[in-house]
C-alpha cells in the first residue's frame, strides 16, 4: 500500500489560518487532521476532500480545532452521511470542550460517533456501517 500525503493550507484575510493534511490512518482509513477554526471561511477544502473520498472509512482528527461554527459543523455531518450512504467507517477524535458543548446544543452528541484516541477511532472506522 502506497503511502500519500495531501496538505491544504488556507489563509482568509483577517481571520486564523486552516491546515488539512491527508494521510492515511494505522489501519488504512483516510485520516483528516484539520487544525485551526473549522468555518465557513475554510471548510471548503475539508469539504471536497470528504467528498472526493469515496473508497475509504474516514478518521477526522478534530484535536487542532479550537472552534467551528455551523457551516463547520454541517460540513462534518456532510462527510458523516456520506460515509453512512456507501456503508464507510466514520470516526471523529479530538473534540473539544467547546466543540463537544457544540455537538450537545445541536444534538448531534448521539449521532457522530466520537473517540478519545486515534487508535480508537480508527479501530472503530475500521468496521464498516451497517
Amino acid at each position: 500500500m502506497g503511502f500519500s500525503l495531501k496538505l491544504y493550507l488556507i489563509v482568509t484575510p483577517g481571520k486564523e489560518q486552516f491546515t488539512l493534511e491527508i494521510v492515511s490512518s494505522p489501519l488504512g482509513a483516510c485520516l483528516m487532521k484539520l487544525t485551526g477554526p473549522l468555518t465557513l471561511q475554510t471548510m471548503f477544502e475539508f469539504q471536497d476532500a470528504g467528498r472526493k473520498e469515496a473508497s475509504k472509512s474516514v478518521v477526522v482528527d478534530l484535536t487542532g480545532v479550537p472552534y467551528m461554527d455551523s457551516a463547520g459543523l454541517g460540513c462534518v455531518i456532510s462527510i458523516f452521511a456520506s460515509c453512512q450512504r456507501t456503508k464507510r467507517g466514520f470516526a471523529i477524535f479530538g473534540v473539544a470542550e467547546r466543540l463537544r458543548t457544540l455537538f450537545v446544543v445541536t444534538h448531534v452528541d448521539g449521532l457522530l460517533p466520537c473517540f478519545d484516541s486515534l487508535e480508537a477511532a480508527d479501530a472503530a472506522a475500521s468496521v464498516p456501517a451497517k
